[in-house]
């Protein structure tokens, strides 16, 4: 029998061809193309300040870190999410509801070589796309501004690939944990789309409480690391409303932090992914 490190091998391989070859991976690349597009259209024909800064008084450094924190930072946590969705969110439910697992299972492998081989190749398609949104990233910040590219866009180019990991394996947590592909994928994209954000701004607001148990909280760092005015305070209070007589908490993972969180989302939901899988039957 083939040694585990081979079935993962063979497993990964196989199901990288199968991505390659599926719509999906097609559809998410015309979808990384079209966002990226849309962003060289505009920001080349309006040349906004916000992307581009102000030649008149802002230092080159200043200007490509401002553009880099707005099409870099606001953008890439955007793709990472669809590749997690497209690529992960029916990796294993998809062999329960489509009965693949019947063929592959009662085979002589092992279940964790199964997880292990399609969450890498899932990773590895996903990183395909993600380098593609980079490239785009870099090649416009170069038209503009040159060799000038700021060392933050490099590191925050480091922590999204390492978010990337972290949503692959939370999205194959909730693959493992149901047999329909639909319920899976739905709950995945409503989850990251809406829910973390959306108890992320209450946790902080309403009661004050840093939300350090959030995935896309410590994701922050990625954008926060581009600001071009300096990395953002751990707390903020910013008054709202009539004579500011109301005030909106915010918090900001430092780095260590946020690579914390993300560590630990990817360790723990990629362990229970597994878990999951190895102890679900096909009935």
């Amino acid at each position: 029998m083939p040694s585990s490190i081979k079935q993962i091998g063979i497993t990964m391989k196989y199901t990288f061809l199968d991505y390659f070859r599926s719509r999906r991976f097609f559809i998410l690349l015309l979808l990384t193309f079209i966002i990226s597009a849309i962003l060289t259209v505009l920001v080349g024909y309006y040349r906004p300040p916000s992307f581009l800064g102000d030649p008149t008084t802002d230092t080159l450094s200043f200007r490509a870190l401002t553009f880099y924190s707005s099409w870099w930072g606001n953008s890439v946590t955007f793709v990472i999410i669809l590749g997690g969705i497209f690529f992960g969110g029916d990796a294993i439910s998809g062999e329960f509801q489509n009965k693949t697992g019947y063929f592959g299972v009662p085979n002589p492998i092992r279940r964790s070589s199964i997880y292990i081989g399609k969450w890498l190749s899932a990773f590895i398609a996903a990183t395909v796309i993600f380098a593609i949104f980079a490239t785009i990233t870099l090649g416009n910040g170069l038209y503009y501004f040159g060799a000038n590219v700021p060392i933050q866009f490099g590191q925050s180019l480091l922590y999204a690939w390492f978010y990337l990991a972290a949503v692959m394996g939370f999205t194959f947590f909730f693959s493992s944990l149901f047999k329909s592909s639909s319920m899976s994928i739905l709950l995945t994209a409503i989850l990251f789309l809406f829910v973390f954000s959306l108890i992320e701004l209450l946790v902080s607001s309403l009661i004050n409480v840093e939300p350090w148990f959030i995935l896309t909280y410590g994701a922050g760092i990625i954008g926060n690391i581009l600001n071009p005015l300096g990395f953002p305070a751990h707390v903020s209070h910013n008054p709202i409303g009539p004579r500011a007589r109301f005030t909106i908490t915010s918090y900001a993972a430092y780095v260590p932090e946020g690579l914390a969180i993300i560590g630990l989302y990817f360790i723990i939901t990629a362990v229970l992914g597994l878990i999951f899988f190895e102890r679900k039957e096909f009935t």
